[in-house]
């Protein structure tokens, strides 16, 4: 309240007293911008490790996880003529709704303010989309839905306005460098696209469940930072609305599978978790998270931002 009195007396109160109703009613009254920073896009929004899941069917596309935190989004593509479309299926595309102006712009914007040239900066920075924690990646799902040899070709093409300024989490010399972003190719996006890549800017979502398969017995997180699976067809339907939620045989396969990923420097994702009944839902994601999952799926932001 202190700081308040001194705010409307036109005094001006110690930074560390103010919260961010604070900074609007000062916004509101004399109109200042001393109180406003380059990066401010993403204060006070601190990241959590839940993938938005299906994003591009929100009003707002990105801007919508970005303001809950969320570390991971999607956007399922389709190309046609050259662009790239976003939509969960041909009947929801329009002419704009594309790659570029659903993300790849949006994220450039963020990612810009993030990175202000300043006298203060001696050197180019790297910053990522949350000014409460700039080492944090963006994980970036683009699900391939139309051929996947042509379509993942243009999505490298796509992301040349991220590539040019180094924002891509890349791999050179057999070394991963973190960047603001990783793109992960799912969905059609075919393995050999990635492989037989040495340095390259973008990653594969490899399949959790099968990761013993010969064909994916050399996968590491050079190649598949992430690998992810549906989580009713190998846990299997949850029956208990107790802590532990899953019984016995379900959580050893659930351990199993992401100890086979952390053992190679991959993270699990599972797709197709409970949403309903509510106490169900949370009892799962509870236990994903004690389990040691990266990336916990959400659809309802609302309700996922609040667990944590």
């Amino acid at each position: 309240m202190a700081a308040v009195g001194l705010a409307l007396a036109g005094q001006t109160p110690a930074i560390g007293s103010m919260t961010s109703s604070l900074q609007s009613i000062l916004m509101n009254t004399h109109g200042s911008k001393d109180y406003e920073y380059p990066t401010d896009i993403t204060r006070d929004i601190l990241p959590i490790p839940v993938h938005s899941h299906n994003d591009y069917w929100r009003n707002e596309p990105f801007w919508t996880g970005l303001s809950k935190g969320c570390t991971s989004t999607e956007a399922d593509v389709w190309l046609y003529n050259g662009t790239l479309y976003v939509g969960h299926d041909q009947s929801a595309l329009t002419s704009s709704r594309t790659l570029e102006s659903l993300y790849i712009n949006p994220i450039l914007e963020v990612l810009d303010r993030q990175n202000p040239k300043s006298p203060f900066v001696p050197a180019p920075t790297k910053n990522g989309v949350w000014d409460t924690d700039t080492t944090q990646t963006l994980y970036f799902f683009i699900d391939v839905k139309t051929s996947g040899p042509e379509t993942f070709k243009a999505v490298i093409e796509a992301l040349e306005p991220l590539r040019a300024k180094g924002y891509l989490t890349s791999v050179k010399d057999g070394k991963t460098l973190n960047g603001p972003v990783t793109i992960i190719g799912t969905g059609e996006t075919p393995l050999e696209m990635i492989t037989s890549v040495a340095d390259r800017d973008y990653f594969f979502d490899a399949p959790l469940a099968k990761l013993k398969d010969p064909q994916y017995s050399e996968i590491n997180g050079l190649v598949a930072p992430i690998a992810s699976t549906d989580f009713q067809a190998v846990v299997g339907k949850v029956t208990l609305d107790t802590d532990p939620v899953l019984n016995e045989g379900q959580l050893q396969v659930l351990r199993q599978q992401i100890a086979d990923a952390n053992e190679r420097g991959i993270g699990a994702r599972y797709w197709n978790t409970p949403h309903f009944p509510i106490r169900t839902r949370n009892l799962v994601w509870r236990t994903l998270l004690r389990e040691g999952v990266a990336l916990l799926n959400a659809d309802d932001l609302d309700a996922v931002a609040a667990y944590f």
